[in-house]
Formats: C-alpha cells, sequence, structure tokens
C-alpha cells in the first residue's frame, strides 16, 4: 500500500514538473514574440491553465536564470528577454534592481528624477533609495547633477554620456554659467567675421559680390576659433586683460573641444546683438557676416534695469535703490 502511495507521488511529481517546464518554455516565447514585452494578463490570457501560484513560480525562476527581465510600465510588471550585453551586468540582481535598472535604461541619457523612479518602480523611499546605492556600487548607474536644477539630481546608466540639456554643454562647469568663456568666443567670432569683411571691401567684382563674399559658414568660424585653441581655463585671464587693453590677445591654448552647434550658439547671439547677419545657403548651410549698425543703439536698451527682477521694488529709499545697484554701478563704469 505504501509503495503504491509512493509511485503515485513520484509520478504527480513528474507531472508537475513538465507542466512547469511547458510553462517556462510557452512563456519564454510569448516574451520573444513582443518586443514591448509582455504583461501578467498577457500570460494570464495565453495561458489560462496556470494558476496564479505556477505562474509567480515560473516568473520568479526565469527571472533567476536571467533569461527574462522585469520592469514597471502603467502601474503594472511586464516581462521581456534578457538584452544579451545587460545580461551579465545584472546577473545576481533581486527583482526590485532589475526593475528600478530597467526605467533608468528607458530614460537613456537625458536620465531620470528620482521622484519619477519611485513612481514607476512603486517603491517606498527608503527601499528605493537602497537599490540606487546597490546599482551605484555595482557601477551599473551614476547619479548626474542638473543644471536647470542646483539640487536636482539625474539618474543614467554607467557608461551612457549625459546630454548638454543636463550639463549645460561647454558653456557649463561644474553648473556653474563660464560667462567669461563665451564672452570671449563672442569677441573673437566677431573680429573673425570683421577680418573677411574687410578683406572684401577691395574686390573688384561690385559691392553685390563683396557682399557675398564677407560670408562665412558656421563650419570656417568652428574651424578659425579651433585653431586660435580657447578655453575656459584661460578665459577669464584674457577677459581682463582685454578690459585693460583695449583688445584680446592673439594666442591662447586649446583645452575644449567645440562642436560647429556650439559656434552657431555663438553666432546667433552676435545676431541677437545686431552685429552679425544671418543668411542660408544653398545645401541649408549657416553663413554669417559683420554689418555696422545704420543708428548707434541707445544707450537706455542696455541698462540693467529693464531686466532687473527687482525692478518693483526700487526706489529712492530702502535697501533697493539706483544708489546701492551693483549692475548699475558696472553698467556706468
Amino acid at each position: 500500500m505504501a509503495d503504491g502511495i509512493k509511485i503515485k507521488q513520484e509520478k504527480q511529481s513528474e507531472a508537475t514538473s513538465s507542466t512547469t517546464t511547458d510553462v517556462e518554455q510557452r512563456v519564454m516565447e510569448l516574451a520573444r514574440s513582443s518586443a514591448k514585452g509582455i504583461s501578467d494578463a498577457d500570460i494570464q490570457r495565453e495561458l489560462p491553465y496556470i494558476t496564479p501560484q505556477q505562474k509567480v513560480v515560473v516568473i520568479n525562476k526565469l527571472l533567476s536564470q536571467g533569461v527574462l527581465d522585469v520592469f514597471s510600465q502603467g502601474g503594472s510588471l511586464w516581462y521581456r528577454t534578457k538584452n544579451a550585453s545587460a545580461g551579465g551586468s545584472m546577473k545576481g540582481a533581486d527583482t526590485e534592481e532589475k526593475v528600478v535598472y530597467g526605467i533608468i535604461e528607458e530614460a537613456g541619457n537625458k536620465g531620470i528624477w528620482i521622484r519619477d523612479i519611485r513612481y514607476k518602480s512603486n517603491l517606498i523611499p527608503l527601499q528605493l533609495n537602497k537599490v540606487l546605492k546597490a546599482l551605484e556600487g555595482k557601477k551599473l548607474i551614476k547619479a548626474v547633477k542638473s543644471v536647470s536644477a542646483s539640487k536636482k539630481k539625474v539618474y543614467m546608466l554607467y557608461n551612457l554620456e549625459p546630454d548638454r540639456s543636463v550639463t549645460g554643454g561647454a558653456w557649463y562647469c561644474d553648473q556653474d554659467f563660464e560667462a567669461e568663456f563665451v564672452d570671449v568666443l563672442n569677441q573673437q567670432c566677431y573680429r573673425f567675421l570683421q577680418q573677411k569683411a574687410g578683406v572684401t571691401l577691395d574686390s573688384k567684382g561690385g559691392p553685390l559680390a563683396a557682399r557675398n563674399m564677407a560670408y562665412a559658414s558656421s563650419k570656417d568660424v568652428w574651424r578659425f576659433i579651433s585653431e586660435l585653441g580657447i578655453s575656459k581655463t584661460t578665459a577669464q585671464s584674457l577677459s581682463i586683460a582685454a578690459r585693460s587693453v583695449g583688445r584680446l590677445p592673439h594666442l591662447i591654448y586649446f583645452t575644449v573641444q567645440l562642436s560647429v552647434d556650439d559656434m552657431e550658439t555663438i553666432l546667433d547671439t552676435l545676431v541677437y546683438d545686431g552685429k552679425v547677419e544671418r543668411s542660408t545657403a544653398m545645401d541649408s548651410t549657416r553663413l554669417y557676416r559683420a554689418i555696422k549698425s545704420l543708428l548707434p543703439s541707445p544707450g537706455i536698451v542696455c541698462m540693467p534695469c529693464g531686466v532687473c527682477p527687482v525692478l518693483r521694488s526700487c526706489s529712492d529709499i530702502g535697501s533697493v535703490t539706483s544708489h546701492s545697484c551693483v549692475y548699475m554701478k558696472e553698467w556706468l563704469e
């Protein structure tokens, strides 16, 4: 009698094991068939004969084997086949780490704020902080400070280069705007365009030809700045020297890698100042040339009062007055 019961239990165990294997294969087939992944509802719809307990056992086994990945979407858990490149790095991670890693991976090089991670993962702050520290310790993710908010950090994958909207690009260093660096670039770009316009004055092709020859592309300006070699470290000293002698030194050292887009940003500021005219070539290339304003800009438009954030509080008495305004003193000097 006992032997019969034992044989029956062994047969039931073999049947359960066989059923579990079949379910695992079916779940993997579903995950491979959908690039965006599958949800619990998809599994329940395609495999209505399995119990919730069986589904939990199968999913946990696939996650532990590293062949399936889990992430949060729309407040529910989704599953997809593990990416071969990320599978090795997430080996041995628990479910919470995989969910948070997937959320951060989807954010790309723009990163994601911790509040958004908490909202998508449904983890409590204490548990989320523990997971983030564990992922940072494994060098899977990193925290990057955003220039848009001094106390705001965004998380992204460790091997990604942050987007310029996060770091501010070449114009920021440790969240500080490099005003002297931008000022030196502004003046050097304008000097290059002035020199090019001066050479074309001797053109024998007429005023229209001279005007067209005065144009320089943003790539030409970028090449000129690259050959000069302007660096953030020397920009401040150059700005001080320029104020004292009235002009900029010709040779400086290069340590910052600038792009053509960076040059177009600087050149656009000259356009807004009325010093440069912009045009577009047939191949959509941006062209710039130095111009002379027909009328000098009235001094009142340069007054700091036009952009002063406490203008409404300024008066003859009190803590905010024109006599004690540091911006007014700099403008008068």
